[in-house]
């Protein structure tokens, strides 16, 4: 890990909770748990989070009776505790009457993952990517991939088990490897055909590892496919979790073993080698022709870690 990311961790990174795994699999503790008043809850409607309004804007939790008051019945998804106190994920999108008076009587609003993340905090931001990533995976696993069978939530959402043929699945984690290449005084940075035609934002190099392979490996294979640059000397920077769904960015270095850039058209709209004084001038928002991925992405203290090294 970077001296740069221990001072400064990256958004959705800095969960505070304790997951305390040595209680997951006591069922009796975690309904205990889920009616203890001290416990709290984040309610999500459509995995958009509660954002409570006012001069200190941060995620709305409610308690046990704030439960009951508004006739949540969902059974909650189990986070973790912070200071002997359990914190709790609900999804409340099949209550729209719940939605509605928290807007409208608590004076909360719902946002966006990556909206939300402008008004809280670090290690609001980390629980953010728990509690999201964990419910959305848990409305999409609502049957089993070998029989069909219904499952049902085990171990406070750690997992979940088919009631038909009894596997258990786990929550998914896509690891994505991303990488800055550098050349000399250059970086290489694409912009994939996702982009907003006559957009100039670029970015490091991106994609999702497949099975059998080593994260220098994956490095290799997805700089090579998206512009045929060969690399060498891959080194590890930090990660980040990334709740879209799932994923957890594995982010790189590497150098250029060749320079001659062959790009991957049906993937990429453009890849290019940028000159260090044009970046160091787009992370100052400087730059006319050139703009880089905001703080809340990996990618740009992968680029200002390049750019900013002597």
């Amino acid at each position: 890990m970077t001296d740069e990311h221990k001072i400064f961790p990256h958004v959705y990174a800095s969960n505070p909770l304790d997951r305390a795994d040595h209680q997951r699999g006591d069922e009796q503790w975690l309904a205990q748990q889920a009616r203890d008043p001290k416990s709290r809850f984040l309610p999500l409607s459509g995995l958009d989070l509660p954002i409570a309004n006012g001069p200190n804007q941060g995620l709305g939790w409610l308690s046990l009776d704030d439960l009951e008051r508004l006739g949540i019945d969902a059974r909650p998804v189990f986070l973790g505790l912070l200071a002997e106190q359990a914190h709790f994920a609900v999804d409340i999108s099949g209550n729209p009457d719940a939605v509605r008076r928290l807007q409208d009587d608590w004076n909360w609003r719902f946002e966006d993952a990556r909206t939300a993340t402008q008004y809280l905090d670090a290690s609001e931001s980390g629980i953010v990517a728990h509690a999201k990533s964990q419910v959305d995976w848990h409305n999409r696993s609502l049957f089993c991939p070998i029989c069909g069978g219904e499952t049902y939530l085990k171990r406070g959402g750690q997992a979940r088990q088919c009631s038909n043929c009894r596997t258990e699945h786990f929550p998914r984690t896509d690891p994505v490897v991303i990488a800055l290449v550098s050349h000399n005084d250059h970086c290489l940075l694409g912009q994939s055909r996702r982009r907003p035609s006559g957009s100039n934002i670029y970015s490091a190099l991106a994609g999702f590892m497949e099975q059998g392979e080593s994260i220098e490996e994956a490095v290799a294979r997805e700089i090579g496919e998206e512009s045929g640059i060969l690399v060498k000397n891959v080194r590890y920077h930090s990660s980040q979790p990334w709740p879209f769904p799932w994923s957890l960015m594995i982010g790189c270095h590497a150098d250029a073993a060749t320079t001659e850039i062959v790009i991957d058209d049906e993937e990429m709209s453009d890849v290019r080698w940028f000159p260090r004084d044009q970046v160091l001038l787009a992370l100052e928002g400087k730059n006319p022709d050139l703009q880089v991925p905001g703080p809340i992405a990996i990618a740009h203290h992968l680029i200002k870690a390049w750019a900013t090294r002597r």
